[in-house]
């Protein structure tokens, strides 16, 4: 890879700034000044410095984003504040959303610029598990749970693949978990719509077996661990 095509991708600038920082003599690889930026390295093991810090060349990221309401999941919109926007620090990786999450709804979502892995996770064919946490007006009973273990059709026509209730508590309002594999529009509004029970918060806390870190603030992030990736990438095989 060119050194500066590799500096610029970790953030260093634009190609035209990390150029001038190579000619200005501010790079060392392998404890060798660099001055020409078309210098070929080696990502992988080659040791790169720039003003004394050591620069780690990451081809892809991963980051867990606990979602905000208010935000929309998109790459760019002109008149709303995107989950892009929360993490604008990586905005030199081109990075998107796997999945989506409405505009009201908080938690969940996972941000990289592997699209080849987002690909495979989002494929129908996967079915890949997704846990919400919800809040309905409305009482939930055994007959809801079943509806939703068979397969509950909303909109009158369109049949959704099993998903699993379970009730925490059923009241006027009531509390619960909703596990589905699909990821239909609105899904798991348009299915409590059915039963005539609507949403009135929802929160997704699972993707496949990864789970919401407890710690991380609505608005907040961080990278995905070592063993929350390799659940991800075992997921696409």
């Amino acid at each position: 890879m060119r050194l500066d095509k590799l500096l610029s991708s970790s953030g260093l600038g634009t190609r035209k700034e990390v150029k001038e920082l190579i000619r200005k003599k501010h790079v060392i690889v392998n404890n060798k000044i660099i001055t020409n930026d078309d210098f070929k390295v080696d990502e992988n093991t080659d040791i790169i410095f720039v003003d004394g810090e050591e620069i780690k060349y990451q081809k892809y990221i991963y980051i867990m984003l606990n979602k905000p309401a208010g935000v929309v999941s998109a790459t760019f919109d002109s008149k709303e504040k995107t989950v892009i926007d929360l993490v604008s620090e990586y905005s030199h990786y081109d990075l998107f959303p796997f999945g989506r999450l409405d505009k009201d709804t908080e938690g969940l979502l996972i941000l990289s610029n592997d699209g080849k892995l987002a690909h495979n996770l989002l494929s129908n064919k996967k079915h890949v598990t997704k846990k919400y946490y919800v809040e309905v007006l409305g009482k939930l009973n055994e007959n809801d749970i079943n509806i939703f273990k068979e397969g509950i059709t909303i909109d009158g026509n369109e049949k959704c693949l099993p998903a699993v209730l379970e009730i925490i508590e059923s009241n006027e309002k009531s509390r619960c978990f909703v596990t589905i594999t699909e990821g239909k529009y609105h899904q798991v509004k348009r299915m409590f719509e059915t039963l005539k029970k609507p949403v009135i918060y929802l929160k997704r806390v699972e993707f496949g077996s990864i789970h919401l870190d407890s710690s991380l603030s609505l608005g907040q992030y961080r990278l995905l661990k070592e063993e929350e990736l390799n659940i991800l990438l075992n997921k696409k095989k």
